[in-house]
């Protein structure tokens, strides 16, 4: 077994998964059903509309949480983790609706927190190396460093203390979920999952890269080549939410200042990518001074300006 053995009387802990929804098709849906059909599965749906999971297709094993809006990564992955703690279950993972996680996922995470929990040690999340074609293939976990991140192989048999990993695949450790606090509803969507890891290291709590268990995810939209590196895009409305994030958690002293070094570097470089490479130039550079404004101002929850593509 990778990362140690468990003791004799160890129980792999009970373990449940949280889906988050928006817009699903048929492939999300059955994708859900699967992973109903192996754990506890809670799927919360941010679509605009209420449907109930017969209309959807979802199995009856699944507890499906529609709440008829899109309420935010942060609040729907709080909602999934409510459910599964009122029900006794001690870990969860999560997932986005396209998510493809190996089999080897559902095993290994959950093991690496029973052995923690065993120790004593303090492990808030576990989670898997990434696998991104587009990107080059499988992503190197991140530390901060002033002014660059520091990118470490996904390599070797023991867990790798990381300062975040992304929550789709990310294995929470519900033991220390109230001590931490839950994601922060506010940010609603991008850097949630930072924030968070961010905290749970500042009470003391581990956040670690399972370099044995990769999961195939694309990370960010469909990317543009410049200089031969490949930058992942995304929709104006989700460059309006970076912006105004990354401006908001600088601001806030609890966050590490290595981490704020680096993104004073990216702020200019991603500006200037955004009006030069993808369509809809204006769009995106309007959307993301926007957000450096309200991020400056501190106007947070969901983009309540005029309509912009996702």
């Amino acid at each position: 077994m990778h990362g140690g053995e468990l003791s004799g009387e160890s129980t792999t802990p009970r373990t449940g998964a949280i889906v988050v929804f928006y817009n699903p098709d048929t492939a999300c849906v059955e994708r859900a059903n699967r992973l109903a059909a192996i754990m506890r599965c809670v799927v919360v749906d941010n679509t605009p509309s209420v449907l109930t999971s017969r209309e959807l297709g979802l199995s009856e094993s699944v507890e499906y949480v529609s709440n008829g809006e899109n309420v935010g990564i942060a609040t729907a992955i709080n909602q999934g983790v409510e459910a599964l703690i009122r029900d006794g279950f001690e870990v969860a993972i999560l997932f986005d609706q396209d998510s493809e996680p190996p089999a080897s996922l559902f095993t290994e995470l959950p093991m690496v927190i029973a052995r923690a929990n065993e120790t004593g040690d303090r492990v808030a999340l576990a989670g898997p190396a990434y696998d991104d074609a587009r990107l080059r293939g499988v992503a190197p976990f991140v530390r901060f460093k002033w002014w660059k991140l520091e990118r470490v192989a996904p390599e070797g048999d023991q867990p790798i203390d990381v300062d975040f990993l992304i929550s789709s695949g990310s294995c929470v450790n519900l033991r220390w979920w109230s001590s931490i606090g839950p994601m922060e509803d506010a940010l609603f969507i991008d850097f949630v999952d930072l924030e968070w890891c961010v905290r749970a290291k500042q009470r003391g709590c581990r956040v670690l890269g399972v370099p044995w268990v990769h999961m195939s995810h694309e990370l960010g939209g469909e990317p543009v080549r410049i200089l031969g590196r490949s930058y992942p895009m995304h929709g104006p409305l989700r460059h309006y939410y970076q912006f105004r994030n990354v401006i908001a958690l600088m601001k806030r002293s609890y966050m590490p200042r290595a981490w704020k070094t680096t993104e004073l570097i990216k702020l200019p470089v991603r500006i200037l990518i955004y009006s030069l490479f993808p369509g809809q130039r204006l769009l995106h550079v309007r959307m993301a001074l926007l957000g450096l404004r309200d991020g400056w101002q501190g106007r947070l929850g969901p983009y309540c300006g005029r309509t912009a593509e996702r």
